[in-house]
C-alpha cells in the first residue's frame, strides 16, 4: 500500500541504490518514492494461494513465479513496482537477482487504499511492458476477479 512520498526527486539509479539500504520497500514513479506497507491477512492469503497454484501449474515449464518482494521494472528507468504476484517465462528474468523486467502475468490483490492506483496509473505503467500478456485484479473484500488479456491487435 502506498503511504507517502515525502522524499525529493531522485534518478532511477539513485532509487535502486538507495532502496537496497532501506528497511521497507518503496515503489518509484517519476522520480519520487512511495513507501509500501503490509496488506491484510486475507490479502496475503490470496497472494500465497495464487502463487502456490501457479508454481504447481507451471512446474517444469521454465517460468518463474514470484510474489510480494519481487520488484518489476517497467523499463530500466522505471517506474518500479511491487506486484502481489508475477510470472515470467523469459530467460532474462530466470537469472534476475534484484528485479524482473519481462513478466507475462502480473496480479494485484486490491485493497480500498490501492484499488484506484492499481486500476489507473499502475495499469497504465504495466501496459508499457512489451512481454506482459495478462493483468489480473483480485478483490480482497468480495468475490471478484478481473483479467485483462492482450488481444490479437496488441490492445
Amino acid at each position: 500500500m502506498i503511504v507517502s512520498h515525502e522524499f525529493s526527486s531522485m534518478t532511477p539509479q539513485e532509487y535502486l541504490e538507495w532502496e537496497e539500504r532501506q528497511p521497507i520497500k518503496y515503489e518509484y514513479v517519476d522520480g519520487f518514492v512511495f513507501a509500501m506497507t503490509g496488506g491484510t491477512l486475507p490479502h496475503n492469503d490470496i497472494a500465497v494461494n495464487l502463487t502456490t497454484a501457479l508454481k504447481k501449474h507451471l512446474r517444469g515449464k521454465g517460468c518463474k513465479v514470484r510474489m510480494a518482494d519481487a520488484k518489476v521494472g517497467v523499463s530500466k528507468n522505471g517506474p518500479f513496482h511491487y506486484p502481489d504476484v508475477i510470472v515470467s517465462c523469459d530467460e532474462r528474468d530466470r537469472r534476475a537477482i534484484k528485479l524482473m523486467q519481462y513478466p507475462c502475468l502480473i496480479v494485484e490483490v486490491l485493497s480500498p487504499s490501492t484499488e484506484g492506483f492499481d486500476r489507473g496509473d499502475k495499469f497504465k505503467h504495466y501496459r508499457c511492458i512489451k512481454t506482459l500478456k495478462e493483468y489480473v485484479l483480485i478483490s480482497a473484500e468480495k468475490m471478484s476477479v478481473e483479467c485483462y488479456r492482450l488481444n490479437e491487435r496488441g490492445k
